[in-house]
């Protein structure tokens, strides 16, 4: 992108491009790849579930986007290595897929333990640094993760998947540092609560679900499609000189203390 001849018009725009999505199955995921598509890129729509995966780009080609699904376990080494190889030449990396168990510290189990941090850590640093390793050979590239409002504030039953969400942050910083030299940016968006059916349990009780809706400064909770403008944006060269930081897409809830609003005067 020439710093003496941009056209605006184009900022945001990705065709010609490959952005592999994994996690586009379903959620924030599915609305990411399809907002991506929109801008035209070409989504490689991956997830654990083939099926969900296949759903996702069955919405993106009705419209006229360019979709493939494919199906992948983020927790099998090789799997994250083939994709790194194949899709290695694509012009950014979104992934999405995370898990929560939650308990008390010391109600939890090391099997449950493990589980949390394998998917939202493991699996992390894996396609970081084989993605990045692969972008960085070909001359740049965009990785996208997700952390979340749980790497910066917490509450009791978040202490596993919050250390797993900061640790990402921190992650991406370093893999910015490391790889930025051959153009590969590195960032993260931190969501707050948002209607996925990771927080189905939470919706279903209604003084836990109002509670979390009062806490933003807006006053409810995100829809999965409000997400995906961050990521087109972190995908796009509309942030080409953005890389190591976490943009936070919480409605507020880090801003504000939320709890009491007091008068004015």
């Amino acid at each position: 992108m020439s710093h003496t001849q941009i056209d605006y018009s184009q900022l945001f725009r990705l065709d010609g491009r490959t952005v592999v999505v994994i996690g586009a199955g379903s959620g924030i995921g599915r609305e990411s790849a399809q907002a991506l598509a929109a801008q035209g890129a070409h989504v490689v729509v991956a997830d654990y579930s083939l099926g969900g995966a296949e759903a996702t780009a069955a919405l993106i080609t009705q419209r006229g986007g360019i979709a493939e699904a494919y199906e992948i376990n983020v927790l099998d080494d090789d799997a994250v290595v083939a994709a790194a190889e194949r899709f290695g030449d694509a012009s950014a990396l979104v992934f999405t897929a995370a898990t929560n168990v939650r308990k008390r510290m010391e109600d939890y189990t090391l099997d449950e333990f493990d589980r949390v941090v394998n998917l939202n850590l493991r699996a992390s640093f894996q396609l970081i640094r084989h993605f990045g390793t692969r972008f960085a050979a070909n001359g740049g590239g965009s990785i996208i993760g997700f952390a979340s409002i749980r790497a910066q504030v917490v509450e009791p039953g978040q202490g596993v998947y919050a250390a797993t969400k900061a640790g990402l942050v921190q992650l991406a910083k370093t893999a910015a540092a490391e790889y930025g030299a051959q153009g590969v940016r590195v960032n993260v968006v931190a969501p707050g609560v948002v209607e996925t059916p990771l927080t189905a349990q939470i919706k279903a009780n209604d003084e836990w679900y109002g509670a979390y809706a009062q806490k933003s400064a807006l006053g409810r909770w995100s829809r999965p499609e409000e997400l995906a403008g961050a990521v087109v944006y972190l995908a796009s060269d509309a942030s080409s000189f953005v890389t190591g930081s976490t943009l936070f897409v919480d409605g507020g809830w880090t801003a504000i203390d939320g709890r009491f609003t007091p008068p004015a005067s």
